[in-house]
């Protein structure tokens, strides 16, 4: 019973996609530059506004 259930949890899904299926970022596509590098940047630039505006109002 043993064998045949870890039989069943060894299997690989061949319909998802898995980790090592990935490639690397293609910085030469909008969507991989957008997404990787202008949206990180943007989200930090807007944590510190956020935190320089959260500071004056506490004063």
């Amino acid at each position: 019973m043993r064998n045949i259930l870890y039989s069943l949890v060894i299997q690989k899904s061949s319909f998802t996609q898995n980790p090592g299926d990935s490639g690397t970022v293609d910085l030469s596509k909008p969507f991989d530059l957008i997404v990787f590098v202008i949206l990180p940047i943007i989200l930090v630039i807007l944590y510190f506004i956020w935190k320089r505006t959260k500071k004056q109002d506490e004063d």
